[in-house]
């Protein structure tokens, strides 16, 4: 159960530290005062979605920490996640002004999903919306299979359809059924046989990319050929062969005058060798340099090819011949796999077999829960200013819908709110008070089965008054006699039900405003329930109206 909670900076809060006892705890205040806060907090406590509007205006960041007994399924979670199990458990979540949190679990750092899987075994939420969700298909059948926990049967229909889906998806992958793995077929042929065709091998591509680049820029190799030949062999006393010779002729001379000048004498007669072989060569590239029109012509013709080739197929021309390979191995693989395919296919029918077998056994299930739960909820909406009203869950099997997660069943709620009325959807007949008595007759009942310590009900008594109210109210303190309950209400009936009694209160403080929880006494109590039962003036009468109410409980 939760011991305390605390808050710091929390949207319209400064500072708040509150103790929470066992049995049932109610919350109330004047319209407006921010009851809901404290709900919203303990949620954001328990890993739901922060954002940087519950920083209080002006500061960097809020804190909210709270302190729970362990239950036996939070203890087995934790061993089972190997997080540190500690009593009392400490958990900590501080949201910045740039929407950042982090989550802390008995000092250590704890994800916000794997927070969010702890909240759930330590507090049930009923919010004051849930009468509406209820509306929704997915919510009544969400409902229905919630009775049984673990359910092992929704689990195998679950793996079920993972698994059917998993050979599917493979299937798709090999090209799908006969006729669409042909088309896939009769595609890559014709593109392994296309880019064949045009003999391209990397090696290939480089040697045509620099036989274009030669015969596009002849002219200009042969003109730079020339002037770099007779700069080298050219006119005597201005080429370059010319006055290697000469130094090394007169510096020849004077080295048997001098020994240090043989270094340089060598240097020279081995640059004369070099540029003497330079010349040769080049003499003997120019004279075989051809200028070659037509064969440019079909080099441009070629890559153009090439370029229209590679732009069909989304790349570039030096990733074809890779192309080539990747298509030859998907033709080569989806021809063998044939027969890989045909197995799939088999597979495929005995998993959807399989499936439909698990999908039956969870439609008896559901047939089965729908009539026990259906008489539970007609049981607790009787008291509830619904006399004579029933609820039936119709569990309509489609054996041969696609299949899907959670079977192919659609449940469905209906409702007959008075006697000899037949019963029809709940959004076409009940109201929005029938919605909030049925919403917490149910809340009663998955409360009962539920190994939650701590439940809360956030206005879950709206739409209701009167002699339902105290009923209400009666109710919940027997669910506080096996856990601890929180309760906001606006009914003076509940609030009189409760154990503990804390009142929110908003101040305006200069420029701000504030809200604040405190613990009411017994005579605070009676104030209390006179406020919300009165008007304007609180008369002695609604006084000693609110201390009878307060002395029946």
């Amino acid at each position: 159960m939760l011991r305390n909670i605390s808050l710091q900076d929390f949207v319209i809060i400064q500072t708040l530290s509150l103790d929470l006892d066992a049995g049932l705890t109610v919350i109330t205040g004047e319209t407006g005062a921010g009851k809901s806060i404290i709900i919203d907090a303990l949620g954001l406590l328990l890993g739901e979605r922060a954002d940087s509007s519950v920083v209080r205006e002006g500061c960097e960041h809020t804190e909210i920490s709270g302190c729970f007994d362990l239950t036996p399924s939070a203890r087995a979670w934790l061993e089972a996640q190997q997080l540190p199990v500690t009593e009392p458990c400490v958990i900590r979540r501080l949201v910045s002004r740039n929407g950042r949190s982090r989550a802390f679990l008995n000092g250590h750092s704890i994800t916000v999903q794997n927070l969010s899987a702890l909240g759930e075994t330590l507090v049930d939420i009923h919010s004051q919306h849930a009468h509406q969700a209820l509306l929704r298909v997915d919510a009544q059948r969400q409902l229905l299979d919630g009775m049984t926990k673990p359910n092992p049967v929704l689990q195998e229909v679950t793996e079920a359809y993972t698994h059917w889906k998993q050979l599917r998806n493979e299937l798709k992958q090999l090209g799908g059924y006969g006729k669409d793995r042909q088309a896939q077929l009769t595609l890559l042929r014709y593109q392994v046989e296309e880019l064949e065709a045009l003999e391209l091998t990397e090696t290939s591509l480089e040697t045509l990319e620099a036989e274009h680049s030669r015969l596009a820029h002849a002219n200009q190799l042969l003109e730079s050929g020339q002037i770099a030949l007779t700069a080298l062999e050219g006119e005597q006393g201005t080429a370059a062969l010319s006055s290697l010779s000469l130094a090394l002729r007169e510096l020849s001379n004077m080295q048997a005058h001098d020994a240090k000048l043989a270094p340089i004498v060598d240097m020279l007669d081995a640059a004369l060798i070099q540029g003497q072989e330079a010349a040769h060569e080049l003499q003997h590239y120019l004279d075989h340099l051809e200028l070659d029109p037509q064969r440019l012509d079909w080099l441009e013709q070629r890559l153009a090819q090439l370029q229209d080739t590679a732009r069909k197929h989304q790349v570039r021309i030096e990733a074809l011949p890779a192309l080539l390979v990747q298509l030859r191995e998907q033709l080569l693989g989806l021809e063998q796999y044939e027969e890989r395919a045909a197995r799939l296919e088999t597979e495929l029918k005995q998993s959807l077999k399989a499936y439909r077998a698990a999908a039956a056994q969870l439609s008896q299930q559901r047939q089965q829960m729908a009539h026990t739960l259906a008489l539970a909820i007609t049981d607790k909406m009787q008291p509830l200013g619904m006399p004579g009203g029933r609820l039936v869950i119709e569990v309509q099997a489609q054996p041969e819908a696609p299949p899907a997660a959670v079977g192919t069943d659609e449940v469905l709620f209906l409702v007959s709110a008075n006697p000899g009325q037949s019963p029809k959807p709940l959004h076409k007949v009940a109201s929005g008070g029938e919605l909030s008595r049925i919403s917490l007759a149910i809340a009663v009942i998955t409360a009962q089965g539920s190994e939650v310590a701590t439940l809360v009900f956030d206005e879950v008594d709206v739409g209701i008054g009167g002699g339902v109210a105290e009923i209400v109210g009666q109710k919940l303190a027997a669910l506080g006699t096996q856990r601890q309950v929180l309760c906001i209400t606006h009914l003076p009936q509940v609030a009189a039900c409760g154990q503990q009694h804390l009142r929110v209160r908003k101040q305006a403080q200069a420029d701000r405003t504030l809200t604040d929880l405190v613990r009411l006494n017994q005579s605070e109590r009676v104030e209390e329930i006179a406020r919300m039962l009165g008007g304007i003036e609180i008369t002695a009468q609604t006084l000693a109206h609110a201390r009878e109410m307060l002395g029946r409980h």
